[in-house]
């Protein structure tokens, strides 16, 4: 698995790549960012693990900052939620009147909308971890039109949860497991279980006020 990225992971051009991926799979949810993200992470195992073993030959690798790859994906993460909440909140009424067509959207944005209100905002964190939440959330909150005071410092905590919990995933199962596709893959496996749990967790009703 890593073998085939291995040029990327090893150039700068991985940050970037990363940044694009998290942006746009707040529209294209099916954008493998969490992927990516992890198998940069666990690159960087690897490679931190080769230069102990190297160290008598003094050879040097390029492998991934974790710190860069976390303030890449976080801040990637921020911009495409802002850009999908202007983009809703902007629609008008032809995207109120398609979300309204949408049980999800419709009941993501109420449930959002009290959320706020309440001056809490959990409900965009967990959304962050599951499949496509980012993408409700973001649409809702704009399509509700909260103010960007109350929905910006929440789409921040998630970003910021989501990224150090997925290169988390990719390094520290890169050094227990190896870094190989076995690392790799249980480090994805555990990225989609939260995923899951998250998912359960939107789908429950919110609580009587």
């Amino acid at each position: 698995m890593l073998e085939s990225v291995g040029s990327l992971t090893g150039s700068p051009w991985i940050y970037a790549v990363v940044a694009l991926s998290v942006l746009l799979d707040v529209f294209l949810p099916v954008l493998p960012s969490g992927v990516l993200v992890i198998t940069a992470a666990t690159a960087a195992a690897a490679g931190s693990t080769a230069a102990v073993a190297d160290a008598a030959g003094q050879v040097q690798r390029e492998v991934p900052s974790l710190l860069v790859l976390v303030l890449c994906a976080a801040t990637a993460s921020v911009l495409g939620d802002l850009v999908a909440y202007r983009l809703a909140w902007r629609g008008g009424d032809r995207f109120d009147r398609a979300i309204a067509r949408s049980r999800r959207l419709t009941r993501a944005q109420e449930r959002l909308g009290a959320a706020l209100s309440r001056g809490g905002g959990a409900l965009v964190v967990i959304a962050r971890f599951a499949p496509a939440g980012r993408s409700v959330v973001s649409l809702g909150a704009g399509a509700a039109r909260r103010t960007v005071r109350e929905f910006l410092p929440w789409s921040a905590l998630a970003g910021l949860a989501w990224a150090g919990y997925s290169v988390g995933l990719g390094y520290f199962g890169g050094q227990w497991l190896g870094a190989s596709w076995v690392g790799a893959a249980v480090s994805v496996l555990a990225l989609f279980a939260a995923g899951s749990l998250a998912a359960y967790v939107m789908r429950r009703p919110a609580p009587a006020a």
